[in-house]
């Protein structure tokens, strides 16, 4: 035995972005519901969609698409810090720590070069990228801020508290 899980490796997925992006929100990891849909936030009980319905319109009501367009009309991008890790079921504190492989952020930062906003969807996001991406940005002017995670995992706030929080990505 070599010390490694036997784990299958769960890979993200691609950013949604445009070149007129403006703010970047970074989660951690898709959980298991979202990598079965192949969508961002796709668990019920996670409150992200609800949220950008409430502030740009991109409600859970609509296709996942129109959501996503939404999304790139308001100028923010979408993507998780983690490109692949392993990890045992959907929860952030379950994730492999020494299987983390983070997404290429200088390619991404040269290739979105109007992002000076980023937030990050609860702690675990906002942690892993300022360990692992962080050090590697020399020269990217970036504004970082956490915001508390639309996870259900995560109720010690209730929605009106989180909703006020997020409301933040669309202040100019």
């Amino acid at each position: 035995m070599n010390g490694t899980s036997s784990l299958a490796l769960k890979q993200s997925f691609p950013p949604v972005a445009d070149a007129a992006a403006r703010v970047l929100i970074l989660g951690s990891m898709p959980g298991e519901a979202s990598l079965r849909a192949g969508q961002y936030y796709a668990n019920d009980r996670n409150v992200f969609w609800r949220i950008m319905g409430d502030l740009i319109g991109a409600g859970p009501a609509l296709p996942y698409e129109q959501r996503l367009e939404k999304l790139q009309g308001a100028g923010i991008a979408l993507w998780d810090v983690i490109a692949a890790c392993e990890r045992y079921g959907s929860l952030d504190s379950d994730i492999v720590n020494s299987s983390i492989r983070e997404n290429d952020f200088s390619a991404f930062f040269a290739a979105h070069r109007s992002i000076r906003r980023v937030f990050f969807n609860g702690g675990t996001a906002e942690a892993t990228f300022r360990r692992q991406v962080l050090p590697g940005l020399a020269g990217v002017d970036l504004q970082l801020q956490r915001l508390p995670s639309t996870s259900p995992a995560h109720a010690a706030r209730g929605y009106a508290e989180k909703l006020a929080a997020w409301s933040v990505i669309i202040a100019k």
